[in-house]
């Protein structure tokens, strides 16, 4: 469903285009790639790149993680095609500082201690959220049969996404479907 049309006329000034990808590697492990591109629809004065035209990307930057089934980081590469500032892409080996990050709880957190503000990229940062979302979702069919299969076997098992959105609240049909010794509803 599109969005509502808008209540006043308007014209488009930027498009930035997020795109985040999931991959299964030989090795057992994932790489999640991440593209981000920002593109002006007037044309920007810029020294450092003698001007920049309209529908030129301003920004044109990504990352890769590879993980492990645990949403533990191994790697991590970055990259500027398209950047303001020819200082720009010196900063893109500090993402490797990611590497031993898990993608769970405090990832944010993190993140903004080891490459936000002047320590990193706040584009390159901002890409790292879809990142990590889109790589539970490259895993989750293995992840959930996991679940599943240890739910059967009588272990312990509470899954990431249990109380993460109104639909996995323990109170749901969907939990009591699911994993019904979670639920707590009537």
């Amino acid at each position: 469903m599109p969005l509502p049309p808008s209540t006043s006329e308007r014209r488009l000034l930027h498009t930035r285009t997020i795109t985040c990808q999931g991959y299964e590697r030989a090795d057992g492990k994932w790489d999640i790639d991440g593209w981000i591109t920002d593109i002006k629809t007037y044309d920007v004065a810029n020294i450092d790149r003698n001007g920049v035209p309209a529908g030129e990307p301003m920004h044109g930057m990504g990352l890769r993680i590879t993980i492990d089934l645990e949403l533990n980081i191994h790697d991590c590469v970055a990259v500027q095609d398209f950047a303001p500032y020819r200082m720009c892409p010196t900063i893109t080996p500090s993402f490797s500082k990611l590497i031993g990050l898990n993608l769970g709880k405090g990832f944010t957190k993190a993140v903004r201690e080891l490459v936000g503000g002047t320590k990193g990229c706040v584009h390159l940062v901002d890409l790292l959220g879809p990142m990590a979302t889109t790589a539970y979702q490259t895993l989750d069919e293995i992840r959930y049969a996991d679940f599943q299969r240890r739910e059967r076997a009588g272990e312990p098992v509470k899954p990431f996404f249990v109380e993460a959105c109104h639909s996995w609240a323990t109170d749901t049909q969907v939990v009591k479907r699911e994993f019904p010794t979670l639920y707590t509803g009537n």
